[in-house]
Parts: structure tokens; C-alpha cells; sequence
């Protein structure tokens, strides 16, 4: 396969080197994939799994606790961090000290 770049217009030559480059990612994940699978594959025929030889666990996500209730509906909660739920910004609002509301 040969493409005459020379009559390309830059505007499309840059297209075609986008394209290549997502091309190039999309083997090189691939290549990766296939790499993953017969490594698991071998680990399974050996008895074992490929994180138990690699020492690497899935990590796991961590959630937070609840530190404050809403006193008025014990459903709502709040762990202290992100947005403000409502119920705190009219506490907050009122004059109310939130730690009233702690866990």
C-alpha cells in the first residue's frame, strides 16, 4: 500500500497522522491484551493466578464514613467532604455550629 503524501493538503496529512497514531494505540492495546490473557492462561495451567505471581492485587475503592446526620431524616448523611447537601447549608445558614450534627 502506498499513499503520495505529496498531494495531500496539510489539513489532511494532519488527519492521517491522527489517525495513525490512534491506530497505533489501538495495536499496541491490543498487543497488551493478548500478552495479559496468555500470561493468565500459563499462570492457570501452573495453578496459580497471575496476581498471586505478581504480588499485585485489584485495588479496591475506599469509601468514607458517614460524620454527619441530617437530625431531621437519620437517612441522610454526609462524610464531611465534597458538596454541601442542602440540609448543612441551611444548618450553616441559621447560624447552627455543624458539629451538633457529628456521628
Amino acid at each position: 500500500m502506498s499513499i503520495d503524501l505529496s498531494k495531500m493538503s496539510k489539513a489532511d496529512l494532519q488527519k492521517l497522522r491522527k489517525d495513525v497514531d490512534k491506530a497505533i494505540d489501538k495495536f499496541d492495546e491490543r498487543a497488551k491484551q493478548d500478552a495479559m490473557a496468555e500470561l493468565e492462561r500459563k499462570a492457570k495451567e501452573l495453578g496459580f493466578t497471575l496476581a498471586e505471581l505478581t504480588g499485585v492485587q485489584k485495588k479496591t475503592k475506599t469509601v468514607n464514613p458517614p460524620k454527619y446526620r441530617n437530625p431531621k431524616d437519620a437517612t441522610q448523611t454526609w462524610t464531611g467532604r465534597g458538596r454541601q447537601p442542602e440540609w448543612i447549608k441551611e444548618a450553616k445558614a441559621a447560624g447552627k455550629d455543624i458539629e451538633k450534627f457529628a456521628i
